[in-house]
């Protein structure tokens, strides 16, 4: 059974750095595709970043130049380096995961496995 499990979220100011990490359990084979979504209070969950067989790396336009994913395919684990945050980067964010490629890694519905979440506040 897959399991993704997230962690490093929490609470920054404006400006500050956080580190997401998604350590992926039973998933030998289903990570082909991974990628980072967010889910503000009221809001659509929209795609982040996402890194396909492990190199080939996806952003949502706005958050280039700020947002760095990665993978550690030895642990298997997937990362989000988030740097220069802004209050609305404020939001859950899910890791996602999908054995196979995916043709539009920044859509949620290209990937089958989801994380429970960890929340990102950033104040100003």
């Amino acid at each position: 059974q897959v399991q993704l499990v997230e962690s490093g979220g929490g609470s920054v100011q404006a400006g500050g750095s956080l580190r997401l990490s998604c350590a992926a359990y039973g998933a030998y084979g289903y990570t082909y595709s991974m990628g980072w979504f967010r889910q503000a209070p009221g809001k659509e969950r929209e795609g982040v970043a996402a890194i396909i067989s492990g190199s080939s790396t996806h952003y949502a336009d706005s958050l280039k130049g700020r947002f760095t994913i990665s993978k550690d395919n030895a642990k298997n684990t997937l990362y989000l380096q988030m740097n220069s945050l802004k209050p609305e980067d404020t939001a859950m964010y899910y890791c996602a995961a999908s054995a196979g490629r995916s043709w539009r890694p920044l859509n949620r519905d290209e990937y089958k496995y989801w994380g429970q979440g960890t929340q990102v506040t950033v104040s100003s």
